[in-house]
């Protein structure tokens, strides 16, 4: 449609064959506009009436004009600011020397159409008549425009001004997709994109906590682009989720904002943000005061966080401690003075040309002029004579205390300004244009002002350093807001902090806490979110359908931890650590092994103890009563051998009791299998011995006793126990037992144990024990009924039958026992086995010396006949 447009206006600029010097202009629009003539012309395209009747688009003899209405102050206000910018350049005698600067202003009347007319009227003049050397392709009226306010507006109007790289400089488009320089090549601002805004306030939301919340848009290219950008940068930033995304619609419907209240009162999310223009949230503030929705943290755009018109007494219980994006303040001197010097135009000499100051005198003074202003509709009340004082009237127009976009309106002027200068400055042969060319004012193109423009780089007298970036976009810089809702009522919109990028294209957020006005009976921070976080120990648990942001905390499993909040996985702990009970940090794991301070390895080493000093009374009584005839009659030197062994069992125990060394793991097995080998070596012979002693007794068997003589008792004790040495030595040689941390009985706990190191040898150890000792209790089972008052045949026999008994339930006890338990279980049978045969071997003959010392007779012990 604008296309179209643009050609059949441009199509009405011809040239007649009977005026070949000059074309005449077929048509023009009608629009409310103010001029200033100037060698070099700059145009302006201004919000100054709220609301506006669209006129027909047809061409006529008489077009009819647009009926605006509403007018906008602080719309005015900027217009001003951009006639005193001009004013300021032009009496500057550094800048732009010998050049005067006009303006071209319109008034858009938020309206779509008007601003595109505006546009075009702009950059092809007003003039019914050009006279023109040669044919009609001359520099346009304007070289560029500063405006327009709306992204929307914007957009339709530089997609073509675009094509004929006619620059556009506006004050407050934020629509990021204005940064496409391919769409738009000669596009510039001095505001920053949403792009910027959206990261900034994804800032604020971060700095709070505040990861559930709200966005409202506008139906429109500046609300549509920055949800897309919210909703992208939200995601990729981890900042958030938003809890629901709708649209605003354009004008009052009410059953679309109701369904919108809806939605905000059942959400949980307590911080709504809103990209909208004002004019969307009166209407929104309506609805939201109809049904008393209280309880929300606002956040508001650029658009509307400095607007006056929503901080009224019934708005602002709803309002208040809003939080939002505004553009840096400046400061513009001069410019009241200015402004005070404004006078209307009373004999109106040009009725289309500068009717703005007359239109805002009447709104001001509530006065009309004997002929209204044209385009103007609310002119009423007495006549104004045009020497009213600004300063007898509450008017925002004089409020100058916090220029915003009006001082981004300034800076784009002087950014025109400064271009052209640089423009001006160049020196022929040496310029940057084909052949090294200059441009010039007479043969002025804007794409020359284009490339001017996008090298400039000036300091304000403020000190603001302004450039536009390869995208056009100005330096990033926001003020952080805060409605602030005073006792006596009145509202106060005060900085709390700001926003820019640093050298490393990441937004810097600075904001004092303290000075934010916070509208809750906690006069804290709201909480807005989904759930939450998840604290040390716990992981997140994302829930099936929902945003990201909404989870449950699942608590890390035993031996993983996290340290932090909102973790996704947890983190195992290292091989020698355990998680702690509240799973947030890693803490050693216990180690367990048969130690002398527990109870059972204090228990295990007194009875180990007390076996020792058991054998050591035994041989004490048999030393003492050597001379006796039961000690005597039993193989003295036997016996002491074998309590020497029993010594050594009970002993060997002892290294299977305290944290596992090398030497002990070493020695343990060792020592326990040499032990018992000399003591069932010990028991064996003596069996032995009684068995042959019982047969050389009968007639002919004097002979047996010649192979049991003390050197073969000696020397069968001392073969049987190298066996078991050798067996020892070639297995720590080959494969030697080792101090293990095992982690495999417990998670928790790093049970300290001795490894075999070969089972074959563990086995060959116990095997060649138990080989022994079957042997003895076969051997003392034969002879068990030798007729003998103290046959101690029977003694060994049942000795032999407890020592199996233990050792044959020690494998299966030992094998399913973990840790420190299979320890308990060696440790245990050892002092079983060896308390077994202390007491059956030396119990009855201990007895009879200490307590029946009748029977510690010769004639006792023979019995019958038989000496043992």
């Amino acid at each position: 449609m604008y296309f179209m447009l643009l050609y059949s206006y441009f199509s009405s600029v011809v040239t007649s064959p009977l005026y070949s010097s000059s074309c005449r202009l077929q048509g023009r629009f009608h629009l409310n506009e103010m001029h200033k003539a100037g060698d070099v012309v700059l145009g302006g395209i201004f919000r100054i009436h709220f609301f506006s009747v669209f006129p027909d688009l047809s061409f006529t003899s008489e077009p009819p004009q647009p009926t605006c209405y509403g007018f906008d102050v602080v719309g005015f206000r900027r217009v001003q600011t951009m006639a005193f910018a001009i004013d300021e350049i032009n009496r500057n005698s550094n800048l732009l020397p010998n050049v005067t600067l006009g303006y071209s202003i319109y008034d858009n009347c938020v309206k779509l159409g008007i601003a595109f007319r505006a546009g075009l009227s702009a950059v092809s003049g007003q003039e019914e008549q050009f006279i023109l050397d040669e044919n009609c392709a001359g520099t346009p009226p304007v070289i560029g425009i500063v405006g327009n306010p709306f992204s929307t507006h914007s957009i339709a109007i530089s997609s073509v001004l675009g094509l004929y790289r006619v620059p556009m400089v506006s004050h407050s488009a934020t629509c990021s997709c204005l940064s496409d320089r391919q769409k738009f090549p000669s596009f510039f601002r001095t505001i920053p994109s949403d792009a910027f805004q959206v990261r900034a306030m994804i800032q604020i939301l971060k700095h709070f906590g505040w990861s559930w919340t709200g966005l409202l848009v506008s139906d429109d290219d500046h609300g549509l682009h920055a949800a897309r950008s919210f909703q992208s940068d939200l995601a990729h930033s981890g900042g958030g989720c938003l809890a629901y995304l709708e649209v605003l619609p354009w004008g009052n419907d009410p059953d679309e904002l109701r369904r919108i209240l809806d939605v905000m009162k059942k959400s949980t999310a307590r911080v709504v943000i809103v990209f909208a223009h004002d004019s969307y949230m009166m209407n929104l503030m309506e609805e939201v005061v109809r049904q008393n929705v209280t309880g929300l943290q606002w956040m508001a755009s650029e658009a509307w966080t400095t607007t006056t018109v929503l901080q009224t007494p019934d708005l602002m219980p709803y309002l208040a401690g809003t939080i939002g994006i505004a553009i840096r303040r400046g400061e513009i001197s001069g410019f009241r003075n200015f402004l005070l010097q404004m006078l209307p135009d009373l004999h109106h000499n040009n009725i289309y040309g500068n009717s703005m100051v007359n239109q805002f005198w009447e709104f001001t003074f509530q006065c009309r002029f004997a002929t209204p202003p044209a385009g103007w509709v609310e002119a009423g009340g007495t006549l104004c004579t045009g020497q009213e004082n600004l300063e007898d009237v509450e008017t925002e127009l004089l409020d100058v205390s916090t220029l915003r976009l009006e001082y981004n309106v300034y800076k784009a002027v002087y950014a025109m300004a400064y271009a052209l200068d640089d423009m001006l400055q160049c020196e022929p042969g040496r310029g940057p244009f084909s052949g090294h060319s200059c441009g010039n004012l007479k043969e002025l193109e804007p794409w020359q002002l284009v490339y001017y423009l996008e090298k400039v780089n000036f300091t304000t007298t403020v000190g603001d350093q302004v450039s536009f970036d390869e995208n056009g976009d100005a330096l990033a810089i926001y003020d952080v807001m805060n409605w602030l809702w005073l006792p006596d009522g009145r509202t106060k919109v005060q900085n709390v902090g700001e926003v820019k990028r640093s050298a490393f294209k990441s937004e810097e957020l600075t904001i004092d806490e303290d000075k934010i006005f916070w509208n809750f009976e906690s006069k804290k921070p709201p909480r807005s979110v989904c759930s939450e976080s998840c604290p040390p120990g716990t992981r997140v648990a994302r829930k099936k359908g929902e945003p990201v942001c909404c989870f449950d905390c699942i608590l890390c499993s035993e031996g993983k931890i996290s340290n932090g909040t909102d973790v996704m996985e947890c983190t195992s702990c290292p091989e020698d650590f355990w998680s702690s009970p509240q799973r947030d940090h890693c803490i050693p794991k216990k180690t367990e092994f048969l130690s002398y301070h527990e109870p059972l390895g204090i228990g295990l080493t007194a009875a180990s103890l007390l076996g020792t000093c058991m054998c050591a009374v035994v041989m004490g009584i048999f030393i003492y009563h050597h001379n006796t005839p039961i000690v005597r009659a039993n193989n003295s030197e036997m016996s002491f051998l074998l309590l020497l062994s029993l010594k050594l069992c009970f002993l060997c125990s002892l290294l299977f009791i305290g944290r596992p060394r090398l030497w002990t793991c070493q020695l343990r097995h060792a020592a326990f299998g040499i032990s018992f080998v000399l003591c069932v070596s010990c028991i064996l012979v003596k069996t032995m011995v009684v068995l042959a002693v019982f047969k050389a007794s009968k007639p002919g068997g004097g002979a047996s006793l010649k192979w049991f003589g003390v050197l073969q008792q000696r020397g069968t004790v001392i073969v049987l126990t190298s066996v078991q040495a050798t067996v020892c030595t070639v297995w720590i040689v080959s494969a030697s037992p080792t101090p293990h941390k095992n982690t495999q009985y417990y998670n928790d706990k790093i049970v300290y144990e001795c490894a075999v190191g070969s089972t074959v040898g563990f086995a060959v150890l116990l095997g060649y024990i138990g080989s022994l000792a079957s042997l003895s209790f076969l051997i003392a089972f034969i002879a068990r009924n030798l007729p003998d008052s103290f046959n101690e045949a029977k003694l060994i026999t049942f000795s032999m039958l407890i020592f199996c008994a233990v050792w044959v339930a020690f494998v299966p006890a030992y094998i399913s026992s973990p840790g420190k338990y299979a320890d308990t279980v060696e440790v245990f049978a050892i002092l079983a086995s060896s308390f077994g045969l202390l007491v059956a071997l030396f119990g009855p003959k201990c007895y009879i010396i200490l307590l029946r010392p009748e029977r510690n007779t010769k004639k006792a012990i023979m019995g019958r006949e038989i000496q043992a």
